[in-house]
């Protein structure tokens, strides 16, 4: 069973690496608004029309004082192939261990074509300037995610 992290929680402390192989901390950005958002897989429909909803809004994200990234189990090549091929601005976390994955708690059972198999749910996390899970948003439209996320800020 999944131990979703929930509104009011803390960020965990872990360790991430991004797309270009630098490692960060969620206490680096102490100070500033930070959306993560977790997907399935790099390079797949429904991630790439979502990654690219939030590529294509971006402005409007930073200008609500927000720092975008995006975090799956793909490695750090697979997420810089992404990266690059979709233009993106934000740095994308390749968490090829599942640290952050488990951390938040969106790995779990999920349902396809009837089969039952483990995989991310894919989940998007605000979070304050104190490191505060301020809202999830667990129902995410991959076409229009900006816009949902932008209605609750």
């Amino acid at each position: 069973m999944m131990n979703m992290l929930k509104i009011g929680d803390v960020v965990p402390k872990n360790k991430f690496v991004d797309n270009l192989g630098n490692t960060h901390s969620f206490e680096d950005y102490k100070g500033s608004k930070i959306i993560v958002f977790f997907y399935p897989r790099a390079n797949t429909p429904g991630c790439t029309a979502q990654a690219c909803n939030l590529r294509d809004n971006y402005q409007k994200l930073i200008e609500k004082g927000y720092t975008v990234f995006g975090v799956s189990a793909d490695n750090v090549s697979q997420q810089n192939r992404f990266s690059e091929k979709y233009s993106f601005q934000y740095l994308l976390i390749a968490d090829n261990e599942k640290d952050l994955i488990n951390a938040f708690g969106v790995w779990g059972p999920k349902k396809f074509q009837g089969k039952e198999y483990q995989g991310i749910h894919r989940t998007t996390f605000l979070i304050d300037e104190n490191g505060v899970i301020t809202n999830v948003i667990n129902k995410v439209k991959t076409k229009d995610h900006a816009a949902q996320i932008l209605n609750e800020v």
